[in-house]
């Protein structure tokens, strides 16, 4: 009989990269908790150092190959490579695809190890050629393409002021100068985005955010295709050891299942609270894409079809003893860095960092990155409410 094959993400997101267990029958995938395993003695070619056949884990493990499946059964992918952590994921797209000489145009807005990366060790230790731009400035892209332009990556939405690119655009442009595509969704979530839909070649998340989401395992993945992945899986996976452990690929592989679920609880709440913020006479600004108001809201709306992921980034009157304060007086909401978890999450990014003044001017006088989780949106409400009441900013 031949299998279904199933077209809803929710389905997909069950028994999409599914494996069956024929040694004990086991329902769930087991957790693959070897390095070792054995060599065909039968006379068949064996690739030492290839990801096609499990020899050793860090070429192929078993966990690996169910999350990379899964994923690719999501976001339809033709492959998808895992690694230990999203920066690793990251430089697994950088170094194999630029050489000394080579010109790479990245966004302004961008993640910080990625913005270290491109302002300071591709440079120095590789000269590569480096330009920042607006990304969601497509003819400022446009201006900044050289003839060795060999990869344009985007990170949209921006981490962390959400600007949205237009891939669209921006994957022609690439195209045409015959440079690559990158894409960092981290910021989206896969099911919000789809920059393989929108010429992206490779698309890249931290696993640790909204894929495992749950705070409690760290990973990276890039997608796309085939032929760019096996690049990526000889040079970052097995020859620089970036892979991921079988036990975090079975935990983010388990968290998979309940993605679409989540991400609509995460997009739903916080286009509440992005709401709230704007009506609030305490507000200064706030930035959600799923917001009017929001500088690229058609080109987000076009690109991420109503599920604008959990992502907002506002700032509220008053002087920064007062944003101390409100910060001190939140109960649900959790002082901490990293995003996408099911607890919401919040940090300031105040006067003194070094990175506002890569932002867009509305940004720089300080603000807050806001990762609304899976709570019930009248109670985060309430509880930035009295927050803002104990600052003395309502």
């Amino acid at each position: 009989m031949q299998k279904q094959k199933p077209t809803s993400i929710f389905t997909r997101a069950v028994h999409g990269g599914a494996r069956r267990d024929d040694a004990f029958g086991a329902i769930n995938e087991p957790i693959y908790m070897t390095s070792n395993y054995r060599i065909p003695t039968d006379g068949s070619p064996v690739d030492w150092s290839g990801t096609e056949s499990n020899i050793y884990a860090r070429n192929r493990n078993v966990n690996q190959m169910v999350l990379q499946d899964k994923l690719c059964a999501l976001t339809g992918a033709e492959d998808c490579a895992v690694f230990g952590s999203g920066v690793a994921a990251l430089a697994g797209v950088f170094v194999p695809f630029l050489n000394t000489g080579d010109h790479a145009i990245i966004s302004e807005v961008c993640y910080s190890a990625t913005n270290l990366l491109f302002r300071k060790y591709l440079p120095e230790k590789y000269r590569i050629e480096v330009t920042f731009v607006d990304t969601t400035d497509t003819e400022a892209v446009r201006a900044a393409v050289r003839p060795n332009t060999k990869l344009i990556h985007v990170e949209t939405p921006g981490n962390p002021t959400t600007g949205i690119s237009d891939l669209d655009a921006i994957a022609a442009l690439a195209h045409a100068a015959g440079a690559l595509l990158s894409v960092d969704a981290t910021f989206a979530g896969p099911i919000c985005l789809y920059p393989l839909r929108h010429g992206a070649d490779l698309e890249i998340h931290s696993m640790t955010k909204y894929i495992n989401g749950h705070g409690d395992a760290l990973g990276g993945c890039v997608l796309g295709r085939r032929a760019l992945l096996d690049q990526v899986k000889e040079i970052a996976m097995v020859n620089f050891g970036g892979v991921l452990s079988p036990f975090n690929a079975w935990i983010i592989a388990r968290g998979l299942v309940t993605l679409p679920l989540r991400m609509a609880q995460h997009s739903s709440v916080a286009l509440e609270v992005a709401r709230f913020l704007e009506r609030s006479d305490a507000v200064r600004f706030v930035w959600y894409p799923g917001l009017e108001s929001h500088p690229q809201h058609a080109r987000a709306a076009a690109l991420m079809g109503g599920q604008y992921s959990g992502m907002i980034a506002f700032d509220l009157k008053g002087d920064e003893a007062a944003h101390q304060r409100f910060l001190n007086a939140l109960s649900l909401v959790t002082h901490a860095v990293s995003l996408g978890d099911v607890e919401s999450l919040i940090v300031y990014y105040d006067k003194t960092s070094d990175k506002l003044p890569h932002y867009p001017p509305i940004f720089r006088e300080g603000f807050f990155r806001f990762s609304v989780g899976l709570e019930d949106s009248a109670d985060l409400i309430a509880d930035l409410t009295q927050a803002m009441a104990a600052a003395g900013l309502v």
